[in-house]
């Protein structure tokens, strides 16, 4: 990705501070704050009741300025905006999590704030002080009931809209806390909207839905923010409501709409350095709780080997993973299961990824910031020389996403949810 440096005043605040209205602010920002602590209000949890009280503590001081006693307040609305990011968001990144156009936001060192907007970097023009970064992830932390300390440096969290939290405590960094926000932005909640936004064609959307609703096993892969996680939850919105969907992730991220799903997420250890539930433990639950699917959010380690088995055992399932090619996310599905321990072998390992996984999604981030499918390929089953062959069903050309010759290697598992497979791919005209 290109990094652009901003230099056009951005909405975490003015460039060069009004003193006046910082004291203004500040006067204010305590009379909310005594009214939440005596009407005993969650500010993390009730913003609404915070936003009124906000809204109560400025009309009073408008009220006042009436007879001269303060200053009038020059922009109501903004000042409660500001009162309300103070007191029960996330003070001066609020504005950056407020707008729908910005994906990331990641803090380097106090002076370095960073954005992502449209797929691309951006640095912002706002400068905070250590105190400050501590504050912020200690009120974020505080709204994900997990902690960081010398003991674990690290931690995920998810905040209230949903955002993924990540801290790297320092020490481990160097010089100052480390802290990006990743914002779950849904844009697209069906492969129709996918197809809108341009990241795939109408045909190929149409294939996928027909694979999700035949059962195949879909592999979705892609490196950092190239759409991994919208994709499954457009696959997972296809799968047919008659089915108990049951999901596994790190950190709660998939949302989509099902009468009878499950979702689990793991936990970081205690205190006492017990309690911890790993993405293992959950995908091993979730084989006890009679799912007819099962979604890993993203496939990282030992949990891999049981998906690998669910999967085989005939539980039709989908996850993500992070690769570079379709091909080399099969080569890295082949290498996680090894992780889980000295007696699991590549000999047992590479057929039982040839014969369990059936589709492999591979998707881009591009230059001009578009997340796209680059690849959909089939996995027939087939393994030469310890290498699994892959047939290609769409790829991504200088003229975009591409029919191939290649076709999926059971038609027979469309054809018992009433799908002719082989007419659906001979479609012209599609784009």
């Amino acid at each position: 990705m290109a990094v652009d440096r901003v230099e056009r005043p951005l909405s975490a605040g003015p460039v060069v501070p009004d003193p006046a209205h910082e004291a203004l602010v500040e006067r204010l920002d305590g009379q909310v704050r005594e009214r939440v602590r005596r009407e005993g209000v969650d500010p993390q949890r009730e913003a609404a009741l915070v936003r009124r009280i906000a809204e109560d503590v400025v009309a009073d001081h408008d009220q006042l300025s009436l007879t001269g006693a303060v200053a009038p307040v020059p922009d109501p609305g903004a000042v409660v905006g500001e009162l309300v990011a103070r007191v029960s968001g996330f003070g001066p990144l609020q504005p950056f999590l407020d707008d729908p156009e910005v994906e990331e936001v990641w803090i380097n060192d106090p002076s370095r704030v960073f954005i992502a907007r449209r797929g691309r970097h951006e640095l912002t023009n706002l400068r905070l002080d250590a105190a400050q970064v501590d504050e912020l992830v200690e009120r974020m932390l505080k709204s994900s009931g997990r902690r960081i300390d010398i003991s674990t440096p690290f931690v995920d969290a998810m905040l209230p809209e949903g955002h993924r939290l990540h801290v790297v405590l320092e020490g481990i960094t160097r010089g100052f806390t480390a802290v990006n926000i990743r914002k779950f932005l849904l844009r697209a909640h069906r492969l129709s909207d996918l197809v809108a936004l341009g990241s795939l064609t109408p045909q190929a959307a149409r294939f996928l839905e027909a694979s999700v609703r035949a059962g195949m096993n879909i592999l979705v892969a892609g490196g950092t923010q190239a759409g991994k996680t919208t994709m499954l939850n457009c696959l997972a919105a296809a799968v047919p409501g008659g089915e108990r969907v049951v999901s596994a992730e790190e950190v709660f991220e998939l949302r989509f709409n099902h009468p009878d799903w499950v979702a689990m997420q793991t936990r970081q250890a205690g205190l006492e350095q017990t309690g911890e539930i790993v993405l293992r433990d959950l995908v091993k639950e979730a084989l006890r709780m009679r799912p007819s699917r099962i979604l890993v959010g993203e496939v990282r380690a030992a949990e891999c080997l049981d998906l690998l088995l669910a999967l085989n055992s005939g539980l039709p399932g989908m996850c993500t993973l992070h690769a570079n090619s379709a091909r080399e996310a099969l080569v890295k599905m082949c290498t996680l299961p090894l992780l889980a321990g000295d007696n699991i072998s590549a000999r047992f390992v590479v057929p039982t990824v040839a014969t369990s996984v059936d589709l492999v999604v591979h998707l881009g981030l591009g230059a001009d910031g578009v997340r796209r499918v680059n690849e959909i390929v089939s996995v027939p089953g087939r393994v030469e020389a310890d290498v699994i062959e892959v047939e290609p069903i769409f790829v991504r050309q200088a003229s975009g996403l591409r029919r191939t010759g290649g076709v999926p290697a059971s038609p027979e598992r469309y054809e018992r949810v009433g799908i002719d497979v082989h007419a659906l791919l001979a479609e012209e005209g599609v784009g």
